[in-house]
C-alpha cells in the first residue's frame, strides 16, 4: 500500500504540473501571440491548435491523467496526513475541469465547426477574451492545485517510517 500512496501521488503531481503548465502557456504566450494577428491567422491557427492538442498524450499525460492520478491519491491516502492537501487540489483541478468542459471546449468546438466565410465573425462570436478570461482561471486553480500536491508530496514524506 505504501508503494500505491507514493505511485499515486507522484502521478497527480506529475500529471498536474503538465496540464496546468499547459493552462499557463495558453495564458501568458498563446492567447497573446495570438490577439495580434488578423482575422484569418487567429482562427486557423487557434483551430489547428486546437486540433493538435487533443491527443493521446495530452489527454492521458494531463488533462484526464491529474484528474485519474489525483482521485487515486485521495482513495489511497484515506487517513493519512496528506489527505486535506490532496482533496483541496482535485476540488481546484475539479473547477478548472468544469470549465474546460463547459466553457473552453465548445467554445474551440464552435469555431472549428463555424461555417461563416468571413472570418472576422467567426472570432467575434469565438469571444477570445472570454475564452482567455476562463483560461487564467483554470491556469490559477490546476496552479494552486499543483502546490497542493507538491505540499502533500512533502506531508507524505514526512509521515513514512
Amino acid at each position: 500500500m505504501t508503494a500505491l500512496r507514493a505511485i499515486s501521488l507522484l502521478g497527480a503531481t506529475l500529471t498536474m504540473g503538465l496540464v496546468s503548465g499547459a493552462f499557463v502557456l495558453y495564458a501568458h504566450a498563446v492567447m497573446p501571440g495570438l490577439k495580434k494577428t488578423d482575422d484569418r491567422t487567429f482562427v486557423t491557427a487557434f483551430g489547428s491548435i486546437d486540433r493538435a492538442i487533443i491527443n493521446p498524450w495530452f489527454m492521458a499525460g494531463g488533462f484526464l491523467g491529474a484528474l485519474v492520478f489525483t482521485f487515486a491519491a485521495v482513495f489511497a491516502h484515506l487517513g493519512r496526513d496528506a489527505l486535506p492537501w490532496i482533496v483541496a487540489a482535485l476540488v481546484l483541478y475539479g473547477i478548472a475541469f468544469v470549465i474546460t468542459i463547459a466553457v473552453n471546449v465548445p467554445l474551440n468546438d464552435a469555431l472549428k465547426a463555424a461555417t461563416d466565410p468571413s472570418f472576422a465573425a467567426v472570432r467575434e462570436k469565438f469571444d477570445e477574451a472570454r475564452w482567455a478570461g476562463w483560461n487564467v482561471v483554470r491556469a490559477v486553480t490546476s496552479t494552486a492545485a499543483f502546490a497542493c500536491l507538491a505540499w502533500a508530496l512533502v506531508v507524505h514524506g514526512r509521515s513514512m517510517p
